[in-house]
């Protein structure tokens, strides 16, 4: 049985109705004791809010952020490989970045990273490549990885590219890092820093309905209170990651809700 303090946790979703759906409601009689069942079932939860929201059916990975030289995310890396089938091809798209330039050191410390976690293949997309090409290299993966950089250069060039429409219909895993995380939500939202002078949400492509803030620290929650005000919004700090399945979310590490101006962990 799993228990509430392990690394990896399960937590059920609702139907429409506000009821358990079968399948969740099987998982989690199985898991947790009826009296927790209870209490999580009438728990105020973000998981209401996705309801109306559910636009993608892949399996999602958001990861804070990662230290790739370090692999002190590996953890999280190994359950997305899991979930793909243990040992998946993989495709990256690097296109997050403003500059292409030190691209090869990049995809090497990839490439020798992921096919250490059991990767059978490993292949970049260039932004080069015509549409048939990444749809080819798209078609032929069982996981997706975007990484890191500036969000909205990987939002622009995901749609330009309809990159987009290719994961809205895509029935394997996709893993956001960083920029790759807030690139999947409604919005990318960026927080003050030496980059940006003032807090922001940036359109990201939409496969699901709330928004997201990477490398999350606790310094930041008076500007994403007021931000979430306006949109709902989970909070991944680093080694932290949210996964998204067909409506269902469970959290890798603490991750936190901010909805209507109050912050709460992620439960």
């Amino acid at each position: 049985m799993l228990q509430r303090g392990e690394y990896l946790f399960i937590r059920v979703c609702f139907s429409q109705t506000g009821h358990l759906t079968p399948l969740c409601s099987e998982i989690a009689h199985k898991c947790f004791p009826e009296e927790k069942l209870e209490k999580t079932r009438t728990q105020p939860s973000a998981l209401k809010y996705m309801h109306n929201n559910i636009t993608c059916m892949t399996k999602l990975y958001f990861l804070g952020g990662e230290n790739v030289a370090k692999k002190d995310s590996r953890e999280i890396n190994e359950a997305a490989f899991r979930d793909a089938g243990e040992t998946p091809a993989v495709v990256v798209f690097p296109w997050a970045r403003a500059s292409f330039e030190q691209a090869y050191k990049r995809r090497k410390r990839l490439f020798d990273y992921f096919r250490s976690l059991g990767a059978c293949n490993v292949d970049f997309v260039d932004y080069s490549d015509t549409y048939e090409e990444i749809n080819r290299k798209v078609e032929c993966s069982d996981l997706i990885y975007l990484p890191g950089g500036l969000a909205s250069v990987l939002v622009e060039r995901l749609k330009n590219k309809n990159v987009d429409t290719l994961l809205r219909g895509y029935d394997g895993v996709v893993v956001g890092r960083s920029a790759g995380a807030l690139a999947l939500g409604k919005k990318c939202v960026v927080t003050k820093n030496r980059r940006n002078p003032t807090s922001k949400m940036i359109r990201g492509i939409g496969l699901v309905g709330f928004s997201v803030k990477a490398h999350y620290k606790h310094s930041k929650d008076a500007a994403l209170k007021k931000l979430s005000k306006q949109e709902t919004i989970y909070a991944i700090p680093e080694r932290s990651a949210l996964l998204y399945d067909d409506g269902c979310l469970s959290f890798m590490g603490d991750v936190y809700l901010f909805q209507n101006g109050e912050k709460t962990l992620a439960e």
